[in-house]
């Protein structure tokens, strides 16, 4: 399967100051794959690959020191395989689970700097508080589920995928009907790559929700991984509550029963630690960059993956959905979820969003980004029709603002004096 990633790590891998790089991003991802299939492509014979979780043995090469020249000839006897550190690639998996061997990167820049090495992990915070990070000798990539571009090429739909991404191109009403009959199915298996395979392979939703359902178990597993650190029962409930909360404001008292609220917010951050979910933090669209005048205490979630999302919260056994309902069902959260993923994973980087609350008087609007040195606002509308009273105040109170984009079903229009513009949901990642 074809991922925006592959682009990047061509560029890393040609690149004149090169440096490890180092690939994070959630369990089940498609970390693995993706450097394999790299691999694959342009290394063949001067690849090599160490996975320290299924050989728990290597770590032990790290122990003595990190030196770098010891350290390659022991990997050699390993794998049975020369290594030329000049032109070979080295690929470091599950790297969190050997926290020395992360040490050792900045050691291999310095001493071997022609040797290609990716590095590739999850749950890289809870190894990290154990040692010394090498920041800034690292190039960092943030992996995230697959997109709705990237599923439809995955299902064979490579027209509709060049489709969407020119938002500021006329449609077809049929078009749009089209594109959204792919989006409803996107909504339901999720960009895991393991669920999009099996929806690719069989073209049924229910060996997809079967593979969400272990996925779903793995990521439960790894809770052993730092419960040590919060009560098991407490980060279930958590994670449960998280996900059928997604576009409200979080509150930690409300996310689990019979805990403390110290307790909560604990587990609370160990998930988002775990890249199970993120913040959304509000902020005020009076300057760039949004991050610096973010709030820490006044913030809402996304979740890892809307497929996980519709899973847990109950759509994957409820038939009785029609798909042309999905976008406005659970009250607008799968096409908010829907939005806020495709602009996290296409900017690669944090959203926002803005709320006031003022006595008489509270509003919000679901996104702002930052693109091409301005903001822009996002409102996502799940029906056909709704009110953007909000949107409008914030461009009133932000004259600044020059554009803000309303997503829904399937309006497409523009109102200059406005300052808006209407576009279908199936754009939010190529927002000019």
């Amino acid at each position: 399967m074809r991922r925006a990633i592959s682009f990047k790590l061509t560029e890393w891998s040609s690149g004149p100051f090169r440096k490890p790089l180092l690939i994070r991003g959630a369990r089940q991802v498609g970390k693995t794959y993706i450097v394999n299939q790299f691999a694959s492509q342009h290394f063949k014979d001067n690849f090599h690959s160490f996975n320290f979780e299924k050989n728990p043995e290597l770590h032990t090469l790290f122990d003595q020191n990190l030196d770098s020249t010891r350290i390659v000839s022991e990997l050699e006897l390993f794998s049975g395989k020369r290594i030329d550190t000049e032109h070979d690639l080295l690929f470091f998996d599950e790297i969190q689970e050997c926290p020395k061997a992360i040490m050792a990167l900045r050691y291999f820049y310095e001493e071997m700097p022609g040797l290609r090495i990716i590095a590739a992990g999850s749950l890289l915070e809870f190894a990290s508080n154990d040692i010394s990070f090498p920041v800034g000798i690292l190039q960092i990539l943030q992996m995230h589920p697959m997109t709705f571009g990237e599923f439809l090429i995955a299902t064979g739909k490579e027209i509709l995928a060049e489709r969407i991404r020119e938002p500021d191109r006329s449609i077809s009403e049929s078009a749009i009907n089209l594109i959204n009959e792919e989006m409803y199915n996107y909504f339901l298996t999720g960009g895991m790559p393991e669920s999009v395979n099996a929806f690719r392979k069989t073209g049924s939703f229910i060996e997809s929700f079967k593979i969400q359902e272990n996925l779903l178990a793995t990521l439960r597993q790894d809770f052993a991984k730092y419960a040590g650190h919060s009560d098991k029962r407490c980060l279930n409930a958590v994670l449960v509550s998280v996900a059928k909360k997604t576009g409200e404001q979080i509150k930690y008292t409300h996310l689990a029963e019979d805990f403390s609220q110290p307790t909560i917010k604990k587990a609370f951050e160990l998930l988002e630690m775990a890249r199970l979910f993120t913040k959304v933090k509000a902020a005020s669209p009076a300057g760039i960059p949004l991050g610096a005048g973010a709030s820490e205490k006044i913030f809402k979630t996304l979740f890892l993956d809307i497929g996980l999302l519709s899973n847990i919260s109950g759509f994957s056994a409820d038939r009785t959905v029609p798909k042309n309902k999905m976008a406005s069902a659970f009250n607008g959260k799968l096409a908010e979820q829907f939005v806020g993923q495709e602009l996290r994973a296409r900017l690669n980087e944090n959203v926002y969003y803005w709320s006031r609350n003022q006595r008489g008087s509270s509003a919000e609007t679901d996104y702002l980004i930052e693109k091409n040195g301005e903001i822009l606002p996002v409102e996502v509308k799940s029906g056909k029709s709704g009110k953007i009273k909000s949107l409008h105040l914030l461009l009133k109170e932000y004259p600044s603002i020059r554009q803000a984009y309303v997503l829904t079903e399937d309006k497409f229009g523009d109102i200059p004096d406005q300052k808006i513009k209407f576009r279908p949901l199936f754009f939010a990642a190529y927002l000019p």
